[in-house]
C-alpha cells in the first residue's frame, strides 16, 4: 500500500485537546520557518466539539509555528504509520505572541518569574490514566502480578516515550482496576509541559496499536477512583542551585519559595478553573478521595492542596536535602492544558513573591471535620465544588486579569460556560462515558 509520510504541528488548547495541521514531510524545511495558517476562533472549539461564542468571529489569521526542539518521531516498528509531530506556538503574522496561545502564556509567565526574581521553575507532571485493554483479573494495586499481566503494553509505552525523548521516572499499576500511573523526570521551564503533552499523546498512540484506548478523564465512572495530574515543582537560581529549601524556616521552605507557596495557596480556589477545568473534575476534588479539597499546605499528606514531599535521609544513600526538596500541587487533572497549569502556578507564585506574603503554616488532621470558623482561623477555604463555582472565582479575582493579556480571561470563560451548557442535559453515566472518550 502506498503512503506519504506526514507530520503535524500541534497546539494544546483551552479544552486540553491537542489540535493542529499536517503536511507532507517533504515540506518540513519550509514549515519550520513559516509554520501553517491558523484561525483565531479555533480557540473556542470545546472538548465536545461545539464552538463557544467567539470575539474573533470569522475574521483574522494567525500562524502555528513549530518549535524544532519539540519534535516527536516514534516508529512502533509494526508497519503502522510513524507518530510524527512538533509542538507549536500560535503567533500573529508579524511573529508576535497571540493572547490565547496556551504555550505562549506559560513561556511568558516563566520569563517574568526569571526576570523579576532570578528564579527558574523546575517541575514534572505525574499522570494517572485508565487503559481499556488492561487485564484486570485479580487486580492488585501496585502489584507485581498486575504489572506482569500488562507488561507488554507498559513496555511498549515506555519504549515509545524513550523514542519521543521523554525520560520515564516510574510506571506502576495504580489502585483502580485498569489504572496506571507514570511519572517523568523533572525539567526546567517549558519542557515540563511539553513532556506532559507528549506523554498523553504517546499513551494514546500506544493504546491504539493494541486496538484499545486510554483515558485521562478525572472520573471515568461514578464508582471509580479518579485520575489526577500532580505537579511536582521546586525553584532554582541562575547558578542552577536549588533554593526551595532552608531548614531555618517553617516547614523548611526557603524565603522566596515560602512566598511562592503562599501565593499558590491564596489563589488556589480561583485558579482551580484552570487547573481542574472539567465538569467532572469536582467529583474528584472531594475529601477522602486522595486528591485535594482545600487550599492548604501539609507535610507528606496526599489530601493536601499543596503537599511537601518526603526527603530521603538514609545515611550514605540520600542526596542533599535541598536537591530533593519539592512540593506537589494536587488539585489538578488532565482536562486542563499543561501549559495553562504551568502559567497559573507560576503567576500565582510570582504574585506571592511580589506581595511578600508570609511563609504559610502547615495544617494537620482531617480538615473536612473542622468548622468553617476553624478553617478560616487557619486561612484555609474549601476549593470550588463545581466548575460554575470555579469560574465565578476565576472571573471575580481581579488580579488574574492582570496576569493574562488581552481577551484571554473573557475567551476562557465563554469557552468553559459553553462546555457546561453542552453537558447540562446529559445523564450522569453517559457523561462519564463521554468524558472518558474525550480525554
Amino acid at each position: 500500500m502506498i503512503r506519504t509520510d506526514l507530520v503535524m504541528i500541534v497546539t494544546s488548547d483551552i479544552s486540553g485537546q491537542v489540535r493542529g495541521k499536517g503536511f507532507p514531510v517533504s515540506n518540513l524545511e519550509k514549515r519550520l520557518k513559516r509554520g501553517m495558517g491558523w484561525v483565531p476562533t479555533n480557540v473556542q472549539i470545546t472538548c465536545l466539539n461545539s464552538i463557544a461564542e467567539s470575539p474573533y468571529g470569522s475574521v483574522g489569521d494567525l500562524i502555528l509555528v513549530p518549535d524544532e526542539k519539540t519534535e516527536v518521531k516514534v516508529d512502533f516498528e509494526d508497519n503502522g504509520a510513524v507518530e510524527h509531530f512538533f509542538i507549536g506556538d500560535i503567533l500573529h503574522l508579524d511573529g508576535s505572541p497571540w493572547e490565547c496561545c496556551t504555550r505562549g502564556l506559560a513561556q511568558k509567565a516563566l520569563a517574568d518569574l526569571e526576570e523579576e526574581t532570578g528564579l527558574f521553575f523546575n517541575s514534572t507532571f505525574e499522570h494517572e490514566f485508565f487503559y481499556t485493554g488492561a487485564d484486570q483479573t485479580g487486580w492488585n494495586g501496585f502489584g507485581l502480578e498486575s504489572y506482569r499481566k500488562n507488561s507488554l503494553f507498559a513496555q511498549t509505552f515506555v519504549s515509545a516515550l524513550e523514542k519521543a525523548g521523554v525520560d520515564t521516572d516510574t510506571f506502576l499499576p495504580e489502585f483502580g482496576p485498569g489504572q496506571f500511573e507514570v511519572t517523568t523526570s523533572p525539567c526546567v521551564g517549558i519542557r515540563s509541559a511539553d513532556q506532559s503533552l507528549i506523554l498523553r499523546e504517546v499513551a494514546r498512540a500506544t493504546a491504539d496499536r493494541f486496538n484499545e484506548r486510554v483515558s485521562f478523564s478525572p472520573m471515568v465512572k461514578s464508582d471509580s477512583v479518579g485520575n489526577g495530574v500532580h505537579i511536582h515543582f521546586s525553584l532554582l537560581d541562575r547558578e542552577n542551585k536549588a533554593v526551595t529549601y532552608d531548614r531555618s524556616n517553617k516547614q523548611g521552605l526557603g524565603e522566596k519559595a515560602g512566598m511562592f507557596c503562599a501565593g499558590v495557596l491564596k489563589y488556589m480556589p480561583a485558579i482551580t478553573a484552570l487547573m481542574a477545568p472539567g465538569v467532572l473534575s469536582y467529583q474528584r476534588l472531594t475529601p477522602h478521595k486522595w486528591s485535594a479539597a482545600f487550599n492548604n499546605l501539609a507535610v507528606q499528606d496526599r489530601e493536601a492542596g499543596l503537599r511537601i514531599c518526603p526527603v530521603i535521609e538514609i545515611k550514605g544513600k540520600a542526596g542533599k536535602t535541598a536537591d530533593q526538596y519539592n512540593l506537589e500541587y494536587r488539585a489538578a487533572d488532565a482536562s486542563a492544558s499543561p501549559y495553562l497549569q504551568i502559567a497559573a502556578l507560576v503567576r500565582a507564585g510570582l504574585q506571592g513573591i511580589k506581595d511578600q506574603l508570609p511563609i504559610p503554616e502547615a495544617t494537620q488532621g482531617d480538615l473536612s471535620l473542622m468548622s468553617k470558623e476553624e478553617l478560616e482561623k487557619m486561612g484555609v477555604t474549601r476549593l470550588p465544588q463545581s466548575l460554575d463555582q470555579a469560574l465565578e472565582l476565576f472571573e471575580n479575582e481581579s488580579i488574574i486579569k492582570e496576569w493574562f493579556p488581552g481577551n484571554f480571561q473573557d475567551v476562557y470563560l465563554k469557552h468553559k460556560y459553553q462546555e457546561i451548557k453542552d453537558t447540562r442535559e446529559i445523564e450522569p453515566e453517559k457523561l462519564y462515558a463521554l468524558y472518558g472518550r474525550v480525554y
